[in-house]
């Protein structure tokens, strides 16, 4: 029998957990992998149940989620296992260092000391130079599983140096069933939630879990429709409150959703048979669908779409999205009839 199984209490993902568990019982570990995918689609989850596997003390059935390394790591306690998230905005040399200065130190009590970066594709330029020596010379100890959103931003050496694992979203059925006999959602709320992940697993998880991030997505999607039919200095006026220092850090989620509702609007405009995502935005995506034409409405994605990039390359946030509202259509939307 196989010391490592397959059964990783990860929801979708098989081929990855597949893959890394034959790896495991061939002897095969690598000093580093790479988990790349779109944010929420549970990178972090994979990476937490990759340090339970080769942690683990079960003698017969690895990780078996039950031990003492297992319940430590899953509840982020394990003295060698961390994760690095940025402080604010991006990872930091500092925080690499520190992190690197630990990882010289042999593990308390694991076989493996266990780093986790998260979205190291925001690192900045010198925090990732200072991870290529470790990356270069590891010790036999450590294991790195680096996250990132995509490995373009991501130095060559260190996508040299790592094994690459691009998780792909999940059937939105896998997400519903999940969300209903592991979190007890009912079947309609849990269908609308897998629609909206669209197949991110990690993110429906924290839309039942965060009481704020349901509220703050339907501002998000008001803000949209009703600059819709709003001036340039109202509609600058939203461009700039998005991307104030406050909210500066919420941008990326922002034009995601906004990017979702435009690719539905467009769903719409062309008649196409694919379901939408924002099934609870229906009266006024099919309102938008009679204002555009298709065309119309793939120009509106595209701008949408621009603007996250340009914000991905660090372009002034402002100025990209005062771009973006004069990119938006003029239209009129009407609320609909109660009931």
């Amino acid at each position: 029998m196989s010391r490592y199984h397959q059964n990783w209490g990860v929801t979708g993902h098989e081929w990855a957990i597949q893959h890394l568990a034959r790896s495991l019982n061939a002897g095969r570990l690598r000093h580093a992998y790479l988990f790349t995918g779109p944010a929420g689609v549970g990178k972090t989850t994979l990476a937490l149940a990759m340090a339970m596997a080769v942690n683990c003390i079960d003698d017969h059935a690895r990780p078996c989620g039950v031990c003492r390394p297992c319940t430590l790591i899953a509840r982020e306690k394990h003295a060698d296992v961390s994760i690095l998230r940025a402080d604010e905005g991006a990872l930091k040399i500092e925080q690499v260092r520190n992190m690197v200065q630990t990882l010289s130190l042999r593990p308390v009590e694991a076989r493996y000391r266990v780093v986790i970066l998260r979205r190291f594709n925001e690192a900045t330029p010198q925090a990732m130079d200072a991870l290529l020596k470790t990356l270069e010379e590891p010790p036999p100890y450590v294991l790195l599983l680096i996250t990132a959103d995509s490995a373009d931003r991501l130095l060559p050496t260190i996508r040299s140096r790592c094994q690459p694992l691009n998780l792909r979203p999940i059937a939105p059925m896998q997400v519903r069933e999940a969300l209903i006999f592991n979190h007890n959602l009912d079947p309609e709320g849990a269908a609308l939630l897998a629609q909206l992940s669209g197949g991110r697993m990690g993110w429906a998880i924290r839309a039942v879990t965060d009481g704020d991030m349901q509220s703050r997505r339907t501002d998000w999607l008001q803000q949209l429709e009703d600059a819709l039919d709003q001036d340039r200095v109202k509609r600058f006026a939203l461009a700039e409150n998005l991307s104030s220092t406050k909210n500066r850090g919420d941008l990326p989620e922002v034009l995601e959703l906004w990017l979702s509702y435009w690719r539905d609007a467009l769903l719409l405009s062309s008649n196409a048979s694919t379901p939408i995502v924002n099934r609870d935005r229906r009266h006024s995506l099919d309102q938008i669908a009679r204002a555009l034409s298709a065309d119309q409405a793939l120009n509106v994605l595209q701008a949408v779409r621009r603007t996250a990039r340009m914000l991905d390359q660090n372009v002034n946030a402002r100025l990209a999205m005062e771009v973006l509202m004069l990119d938006l259509p003029r239209l009129r939307l009407y609320q609909a009839p109660p009931g």
